[in-house]
């Protein structure tokens, strides 16, 4: 099969895919001119990650593609039951960054308790003559021991980073349409595990008795004023699932008023493009989306990609 990853792929995932006889391209088209290039060459599959979109338009004027493949979790631009209905196998990989989406996520709220992200800001511009003042301004941390984290979207990812959290000695309670209470395992490093149960007490429950919330749903306006309000004084807010799930307004507002002590972003309504007023507010620790940006990760997009290749083309 003739298959074009547009967004790029890991060397493990260009290993895989051409062991198995394929051809891979890793040429980057630009999005207009997507269309020409797949027909030109008469690509079977095309992969994406979060830069180029499949819509129908794309998937009614290239005819020989067979296949869709999204490298991560959310495939909101695909246009994917349009695809379907069109006969073509649309996949993703959605275990392959959840460890690392959970490990970014806990590295927010370790920042925002320590008011990392505010120190390294700005220590290198007056850490030289303002060392004792900014002594004092970052001396009232807190720790995450004893903390509750309430987690919206109990899925793979969801389940990761309540693991991170029962080991940092939090209490996790979530809100999931789908699941009852939950079992999650935390394996050791010595192939030891230890099982915990994690409650599902609703969206309102999660907004009532959380010192964190952390979002991880596949998109949806779901938290603005109303919600906030329902919080208590001082939580912390975490998002590293889809931008414009917290309301950018709302949520400035809160920061301001104090009711939010500190908000970790990964995701922007407005990306590549965020609200300047949302980077340049000192309470918010900022990542530009790089959740599933590590090594690791992306190796095993890779070769879940390449698995999912092989299965199309057997079916073929």
């Amino acid at each position: 099969m003739k298959v074009l990853a547009n967004d790029g792929i890991s060397a493990s995932g260009v290993a895989a895919i051409e062991a198995s006889g394929h051809e891979l391209i890793t040429t980057k088209v630009a999005q207009e001119q997507l269309e020409t290039y797949v027909n030109e060459h008469q690509i079977d599959v095309v992969l994406v990650r979060s830069a180029t979109t499949v819509r129908k338009e794309l998937i009614d004027a290239c005819p020989s593609l067979k296949g869709i493949g999204r490298g991560g979790v959310g495939m909101d631009n695909i246009d994917v039951e349009y695809a379907r209905g069109k006969g073509l196998k649309v996949f993703n990989t959605p275990a392959a960054s959840s460890d690392s989406v959970a490990e970014l996520v806990m590295g927010h709220m370790r920042t925002l308790v320590r008011f990392l992200h505010d120190s390294n800001r700005n220590m290198p511009l007056d850490g030289d003559t303002k060392f004792a003042s900014m002594k004092k301004a970052f001396a009232g941390g807190m720790e995450l021991r004893g903390r509750t984290l309430g987690i919206v979207g109990f899925g793979r990812i969801g389940q990761a980073l309540a693991k991170l959290a029962i080991g940092a000695g939090m209490e996790v309670v979530f809100s999931d349409m789908h699941n009852d209470d939950i079992d999650v395992a935390i394996e050791f490093f010595d192939g030891q595990s230890l099982s915990f149960t994690c409650k599902n007490v609703g969206l309102d429950g999660v907004l009532a008795q959380s010192d964190f919330i952390s979002l991880h749903v596949p998109g949806g306006d779901l938290i603005g004023a109303a919600e906030i309000a329902k919080m208590k004084d001082g939580v912390f807010l975490l998002n590293a699932a889809r931008g414009g799930v917290i309301n950018e307004e709302a949520l400035l507002d809160a920061l301001e008023s104090g009711k939010v002590a500190g908000a970790g972003l990964d995701v922007f309504k407005n990306e590549p493009t965020p609200a300047v007023k949302v980077l340049m507010n000192g309470k918010v620790s900022l990542t530009p989306h790089i959740g599933a940006a590590t090594g690791e990760a992306q190796d095993r997009i890779g070769t879940e990609l390449a698995a999912h290749i092989d299965s199309l083309a057997a079916s073929l």
